[in-house]
C-alpha cells in the first residue's frame, strides 16, 4: 500500500478569495490580500522544488498575479483551492480540508479593554484561584507578556488576551505560575469557551525575568472538538496509522491520530516529517503543519523573514520528495494567508495552494478545501469523507 503525506504551510495564501471584502484588518478588508504574490513582488522568490509543483501557476490561477521567481512551466499536479467556511483561523481551515466545513459563526471577543465578559473572567480567576486577570485584551502574545510579565510574578494573576481568531490565550510564568497549574486551567476553561464557539483556549507559558521574558515551546492548544468526521478520524477507523506532526494534535483534539509528534520549532518538525518519509507504515497517513510561517512572520508583517522561511521550506520540500517511495502521494497546501505586507496583525482571507507530488502532472483548477482531503482517502484507497470530492 502506499503512503499519503498531506502538508499544511501556515498561512501561505495566494490571493484571490471572492468574498474576501467581508473579512477585515483593522476595519479594512482583506480586497487584494496575497501571501505569496506580495512576497515575491518584495523580492523574487528562490523556490524550485514547490515552483515546480506549480506554486507560480497556482498564484496565477487563483489571483492573477504573476510572482516573480515562481514562473517556471509545472512539473507536478496543481490548482488553487478555496474556503466556505466563514473564518480565516487555523481550526476552519484544517477541519475543512479535513473534510469537515465548519457548520457554525465562531464567536470572538470584542477589541475593547475588558474584551471578555464577567462571566468568562469569574471563572479563570476562581480555576486559578486569584483575585482578578492581566491584560483582558488583544494582544500579541509577546507584547503583552511584555507589558504585563512583571505584574503577572507580582500578583499572581494569570495574563489573559485574544486576537481576531476566535481563541482565548492565557500566559504565566512555568515556574512561579507553574506549568502544570496553567495547563490546568486551561483545560479546565475550555469546555466552558467551546459551549460560546470560541475555538481555541491556549496555554502560552514563558520563562525568565523583566525585560527577557521568553515564550517556552509548552504551549498547550484546547480546540473544540470537529463536528464530523475527518480524514483523520476515518483513517484510523479503517486500521490505518495516522501520523500528527506539529500542531495537527491540538488542533483536532488529538482525535484520530495514533502518534503524535512536536517539537519546538518548524526545524524539529522537518526532522520528524523526514523521519517518518523513511519510516512510515504502508498504507499511513502522515499530516503536518509548519506554523512559523505564521506565527513569526506573517503575524509580525516580516516580509523578509517570510521570503527566507518559504525558501527554507522549499528545501525540505526537496528533501521530502526524494525521501518518498513509489506510490506514495504529497500534497503541499495552506490553511489560510497572512499577508506580511498587509495592515493589521491579522489572518487574510485567500485561496490557498494545492501542489501534487506523485499522482502526475496538469492542472486540477479551482477545487474545495475539502476535496484536498478526499483526494487524500481516495490516494489510499479509503471511504470518502461526508464532504469533497477527489481530483486524482
Amino acid at each position: 500500500m502506499s503512503r499519503a503525506f498531506l502538508i499544511v504551510m501556515d498561512s501561505v495564501g495566494i490571493g484571490g478569495a471572492p468574498d474576501a471584502d467581508s473579512f477585515f484588518n483593522d476595519g479594512l478588508p482583506d480586497t487584494g490580500a496575497n501571501t505569496v504574490g506580495h512576497i515575491a513582488a518584495a523580492r523574487p522568490l528562490e523556490m524550485p522544488t514547490l515552483a515546480s509543483l506549480g506554486l507560480g501557476s497556482a498564484v496565477r490561477l487563483a489571483s492573477g498575479v504573476v510572482a516573480p521567481g515562481l514562473t517556471v512551466p509545472p512539473a507536478g499536479l496543481w490548482g488553487a483551492a478555496t474556503e466556505i467556511s466563514r473564518g480565516k483561523d487555523t481550526p476552519s481551515g484544517h477541519w475543512e480540508i479535513a473534510g469537515v466545513p465548519v457548520p457554525w459563526e465562531w464567536h470572538f471577543f470584542p477589541d475593547t479593554h475588558p474584551a471578555f465578559p464577567p462571566e468568562v473572567t469569574a471563572r479563570i480567576c476562581q480555576l486559578a484561584g486569584s483575585d482578578g486577570i492581566l491584560g483582558d485584551c488583544h494582544a500579541s502574545g509577546t507584547g503583552i507578556i511584555d507589558a504585563e510579565g512583571a505584574a503577572h510574578l507580582r500578583t499572581g494573576r494569570p495574563i489573559c488576551y485574544t486576537s481576531a481568531d476566535s481563541v482565548l490565550q492565557i500566559a504565566a510564568h512555568e515556574e512561579a505560575f507553574g506549568l502544570d497549574r496553567l495547563i490546568a486551567l486551561c483545560q479546565a476553561l475550555a469546555p466552558m469557551l467551546h459551549g460560546m464557539r470560541v475555538g481555541r483556549v491556549i496555554a502560552r507559558p514563558f520563562t525568565g525575568q523583566l525585560g527577557a521574558f521568553q515564550r517556552t515551546a509548552n504551549r498547550r492548544d484546547f480546540a473544540i472538538a470537529p463536528p464530523g468526521r475527518t480524514i483523520l478520524d476515518i483513517a484510523q477507523a479503517e486500521g490505518r496509522i495516522t501520523h500528527a506532526v506539529g500542531k495537527i494534535g491540538d488542533i483536532f483534539s488529538h482525535r484520530g491520530i495514533t502518534h503524535l509528534h512536536k517539537g519546538a520549532s518548524d526545524a524539529v518538525l522537518a526532522d520528524h516529517l523526514l523521519r517518518l518519509a523513511d519510516t512510515s507504515e504502508e498504507g499511513s497517513l502522515t499530516f503536518a503543519n509548519f506554523v512559523e510561517f505564521d506565527s513569526n512572520f506573517g503575524h509580525r508583517r516580516d516580509i523578509p523573514g517570510y521570503a527566507g522561511q518559504l525558501e527554507w521550506f522549499d528545501t525540505v520540500a526537496a528533501r521530502l520528495i526524494a525521501a518518498l517511495r513509489p506510490g506514495d502521494l504529497a500534497v503541499f497546501t495552506a490553511d489560510h494567508g497572512n499577508d506580511p505586507s498587509w495592515g493589521g496583525t491579522d489572518h487574510t482571507r485567500e485561496r490557498v495552494p494545492v501542489l501534487i507530488h506523485g499522482a502526475g502532472t496538469g492542472e486540477v483548477g479551482h477545487v474545495a478545501f475539502a476535496d484536498i482531503g478526499a483526494s487524500v482517502l481516495a490516494h489510499l484507497g479509503l471511504p470518502a469523507p461526508d464532504h469533497g470530492r477527489s481530483f486524482l
